[in-house]
């Protein structure tokens, strides 16, 4: 299940899910082997025995990330698998589980277990979700959650197919889907965190929900983010 991507970083997709309205989307997290050896897990996926016996053969878990208040639903099952690993929110996700310990919420510094790693950059302004997007300084790989999508044309069917074009989930590269442009209300806090993503010297890019861009990303996202 678990895939290479680049030296220390893994993908691994998950199953497809059922979000509001009855639109399924694909999975997928991402791993980081951090200095001291350790995993940091991005966006959990379901967890099976499979998938936690390839885990623990890349090394122990060490950080678990929720990257926005919409990416939360597997966290339980890995913080429970691995209890001495500590579980980070993206802020205002506190708010939506209360069920969960979180042992630190992010912001715009890197947690010192994966600076010189990662670097990150809170994406705030957003009235649906603040997502916290994650720079993988040794690939140049900027991790996304939802904030960028890229589904094939015929994912969807029927209306949904024509909402999912509207949308920008769909169509011919990765956008920032419409529903989250219109939700970025607050532009300057949005944009000062544009600046600093875009600074990055990024070389690829992996979503959540696409397949990941291994050529050209910062071009790609100096398009995605043009129109904020």
């Amino acid at each position: 299940m678990i895939e290479a991507f680049a030296d220390g970083l893994w993908l691994a997709d998950g199953p497809v899910v059922q979000g509001a309205g009855g639109f399924r989307y694909p999975t997928r997290m991402a791993l980081v082997r951090l200095a001291d050896g350790g995993l940091f897990v991005w966006s959990p996926v379901a967890l099976d025995a499979t998938l936690r016996a390839e885990v623990d053969a890349l090394g122990p878990v060490t950080h678990i990330v929720a990257p926005n208040s919409l990416h939360h639903v597997f966290v339980a099952d890995w913080a429970a698998a691995w209890p001495e690993a500590r579980v980070h929110a993206a802020p205002g996700l506190e708010t939506v589980r209360p069920d969960l310990t979180f042992h630190a919420t992010l912001d715009d510094t890197p947690d010192p277990a994966w600076a010189g790693t990662l670097d990150q950059v809170v994406m705030r302004g957003n009235a649906i979700t603040t997502e916290v997007v994650f720079f993988h300084r040794p690939s140049g790989t900027v991790i996304v959650t939802d904030l960028i999508q890229h589904l094939p044309d015929d994912w969807f069917s029927g209306w949904r197919r024509l909402i999912a074009k509207w949308d920008r989930m769909t169509g011919p590269e990765p956008a920032v889907p419409r529903k989250f442009r219109l939700a970025f209300t607050g532009r300057k806090a949005a944009r000062a965190a544009r600046d600093r993503l875009l600074a990055w010297p990024a070389e690829k890019l992996v979503m959540a929900h696409g397949a990941p861009v291994t050529e050209d990303a910062a071009g790609l996202l100096r398009r995605a983010f043009s129109w904020l």
